[in-house]
């Protein structure tokens, strides 16, 4: 099945602590069905010290199941589902909320 979220994607959360924030896709985890966004889902870790890297209580994101994030419409910035069509020779994402094409 095509990649419904990407790489560089505006999403919104859907649920959990996070419910209605939003932030950019860094990584999406395909196998695991994961994706991780900038600045939401921070977790803290605590780092043991090794020569490159300092030790200490350190925040980073932690993964969020691709069923709990929505692609922004990139009219209003609500969540919207994602649909596909051809254009051309092509295959393109579009909003369903607004008819916009995403990627095109």
């Amino acid at each position: 099945m095509a990649a419904k979220i990407k790489k560089g994607d505006k999403v919104v959360i859907l649920t959990g602590r996070d419910r209605g924030r939003s932030g950019e896709v860094i990584e999406v985890r395909s196998a695991d069905g994961r994706a991780l966004v900038r600045g939401v889902n921070m977790v803290k870790r605590h780092q043991k010290q090794t020569p490159k890297q300092e030790g200490g209580i350190i925040s980073k994101e932690a993964s969020i199941h691709l069923s709990n994030l929505a692609l922004a419409d990139p009219k209003d910035g609500k969540p919207t589902r994602i649909g596909f069509k051809m254009v051309g020779d092509r295959k393109v994402r579009f909003a369903k909320r607004s008819g916009v094409e995403i990627d095109g």
